[in-house]
């Protein structure tokens, strides 16, 4: 029996089995590594964040970003955006070095077992472990509007669909949502010489301000520190302290993981968009019908108007909502029997990030109701990996094995 089997391999994933690897866990790591970032997102996009808060987390050395970078001849800088393929290499490169083995395999069950877990996967293995770890991903919990749900594919997507965009080249396309998905896909849209227009219920689009320096003096950085999510003390408290959002009542954290840190755009991305694509604002999606020409969409403002407009697609940018009943790979009876946070549909962890059923683990965007808006991004999991795995060992009572030991199970990939 295994002491743990983590079940996904991005960034949360991958972080978490490098910390489980050192711990001398007898683990397997199941899942197409950076399966989201290569499969899901459009080519040409840029990573947000700062290169410096985008590492993935080991307890070893020389697994950062900028090691990665530094290999590569790579430009990692404070204020430069960084290609989101570079980011993606970076984890494929993270996961051949900081984790024994990756098995590209899919997982299709996950049901309790005597003391721990059968985890079944689609090519008929079944594997016994003491604990799981969920950590995957974002593409379960796709958000799509309801007035699209009865459109087929080919009339209406979600953004996570494109991995490339130049299909749409020629044709109007309207874009559903006000964050950096949605701006930058209307944006990547345009440059491949499709149509398409942005409508989105906000009446305005924030942009983020550049960053500032990371150098700055004392009384300035005192009153706008910097932090893994940007700059600010309300940021600060969300990446750096989600043990203490943790103990707030539950619908505190709901609410705070839906609205902080809310839809915008990188500052790098405005002049590609202000003034060069079409934005209709204010405007809420009512209802989307197939017409003779693509898409009929039924808008209503929020001073009481209806409006209409034609396209020939409709791609919603409207990003992903962490939702338990969805993880349709978790045995039916233990998702409906684990403990959720109140008034919200995703599950209520322990400080080492287990559920109620002893030994289920999550990492993710499920964690954001439990630990804040920090486990919707990648600076969440330094924090997610020490305390999920230190749970882990608490659990099976393992200890860890001396750096030897740990270099030799690397180098017996």
């Amino acid at each position: 029996m295994y002491d743990l089997v983590v079940v996904g391999a991005g960034p949360y994933g991958l972080s978490v089995a490098a910390h489980a690897a050192a711990a001398g866990l007898r683990l397997r790591v199941i899942g197409r590594p950076m399966a989201s970032w290569r499969d899901h997102m459009p080519a040409g996009m840029y990573l947000k964040s700062e290169p410096w808060s985008s590492h993935l987390s080991s307890p070893d050395p020389g697994h950062t970003l900028d090691d990665y970078c530094a290999a590569q001849g790579l430009r990692a800088e404070h204020g430069t955006p960084l290609p989101l393929a570079a980011f993606t290499g970076y984890g494929l490169w993270f996961g051949e070095r900081a984790v024994p083995r990756i098995e590209e395999r899919t997982v299709t069950s996950v049901r309790p077992q005597g003391p721990g877990f059968r985890v079944e996967t689609a090519d008929g293995e079944t594997i016994a472990t003491r604990t799981v770890a969920l950590a995957v991903g974002v593409m379960p919990f796709v958000r799509r509007p309801g007035a699209l749900a009865a459109l087929p594919a080919h009339l209406a997507s979600h953004s996570s669909d494109h991995r490339d965009l130049a299909a749409f080249r020629d044709r109007d396309v309207t874009v559903v949502g006000a964050g950096q998905a949605a701006l930058e896909t209307a944006a990547l849209l345009a440059e491949q010489g499709a149509r398409p227009r942005i409508v989105a219920r906000a009446d305005r689009i924030n942009w983020n301000s550049p960053p500032q320096p990371l150098h700055r003096p004392a009384l300035r950085a005192l009153r706008d520190p910097h932090c893994g999510l940007g700059t600010g003390w309300p940021s600060w408290v969300w990446s750096e302290l989600p043990w203490a959002v943790r103990r707030l009542p539950g619908p505190t954290r709901v609410r705070i993981a839906a609205t902080a840190l809310g839809p915008a755009g990188a500052w790098w991305l405005r002049h590609r968009v202000e003034g060069v694509l079409p934005v209709v604002l204010g405007r809420r999606l009512e209802r989307a019908t197939a017409s003779p020409g693509g898409v009929r969409l039924d808008l209503a403002g929020t001073d009481g108007t209806r409006t209409a407009l034609e396209t020939e697609h409709v791609i919603a940018a409207t990003g992903f909502a962490p939702d338990l009943t969805r993880l349709e790979l978790l045995d039916p009876l233990l998702r409906a029997t684990v403990r959720t946070v109140r008034s919200g549909r995703a599950p209520e962890l322990s400080a080492a990030f287990e559920s109620s059923h002893p030994g289920l683990f999550f990492a993710g965007l499920l964690t954001a109701p439990s630990f804040g808006p920090a486990m919707r991004f990648v600076y969440g999991a330094a924090f997610t990996a020490r305390r999920l795995v230190r749970g882990v060992r608490r659990r099976v009572g393992g200890t860890p094995p001396p750096a030897a030991s740990r270099a030799a199970a690397l180098m017996a990939r």
